[in-house]
């Protein structure tokens, strides 16, 4: 037998407590999203141009909802920061 209502996840009636989805939330903040990574206490070792390196990734990856990112995504941040390539 398979347990299903709004409060908990489709699971087999075998525990004797209802496993509860923390994922959803719990329903009273509003409807907001609250961004549960945090960024800023790796950043405390590197060095300053480094630091404005990952606050740009980690910027792309919050805007573009994604976790991690590919070298093209990572190239076209560095591009943005105004770095180039030099052609000697």
């Amino acid at each position: 037998m398979t347990v299903v209502n709004s409060e908990t996840s489709v699971l087999p009636n075998t525990a004797s407590a209802p496993f509860v989805d923390r994922r959803k939330g719990s329903g009273n903040d509003g409807g907001a999203q609250r961004e549960r990574r945090q960024f800023a206490n790796s950043y405390n070792e590197l060095s300053e141009p480094a630091r404005e390196l990952a606050h740009a990734i980690d910027q792309y990856k919050l805007s573009n909802r994604r976790r991690f990112i590919t070298y093209e995504e990572m190239y076209e941040v560095i591009s943005q920061l105004g770095y180039r390539r030099d052609t000697d």
